[in-house]
């Protein structure tokens, strides 16, 4: 079982940042790649971005490359998004989930795939 709790988000203007935290309980958080999803008003769930268990791969969802970035840290049990240049249209629920891998450079953005959710972070971007 794992536990994850996002932080970070907030109400911030276009143009500007946000570094969003995901926390995870437990002693095998580096046996799950991370995966960040977004939810907006009105519409389904997508993929943002994801990190493989070893932090050696990463992949993106187009509307967001070149302005979010993952990343890991193994030691602290968390994983991190940077997002960079928001747009009125990065107003969304940030969610970051978990899926179990064995092997070491897998992501994934497939929701279905993912095993464990946290409850969500808001993200408002007033333009």
């Amino acid at each position: 079982q794992v536990q994850l709790v996002e932080s970070g988000g907030g109400l911030v203007q276009a143009g500007g940042s946000l570094r969003l935290s995901c926390a995870a309980s437990g002693r095998t958080f580096s046996s799950y790649a991370m995966g960040w999803f977004r939810q907006a008003p009105g519409n389904e769930r997508e993929f943002v971005a994801a990190i493989a268990r070893s932090g050696g791969s990463t992949i993106y969802a187009d509307s967001v490359k070149g302005r979010f970035t993952i990343s890991r840290d193994n030691a602290k049990n968390t994983v991190s998004l940077q997002v960079n240049s928001l747009k009125h249209e990065d107003t969304a629920v940030y969610y970051c989930a978990a899926k179990f891998t064995v092997y070491p450079l897998v992501t994934g953005s497939n929701e279905a795939d993912y095993d464990y959710w946290g409850q969500g972070t808001q993200v408002t971007v007033s333009s």
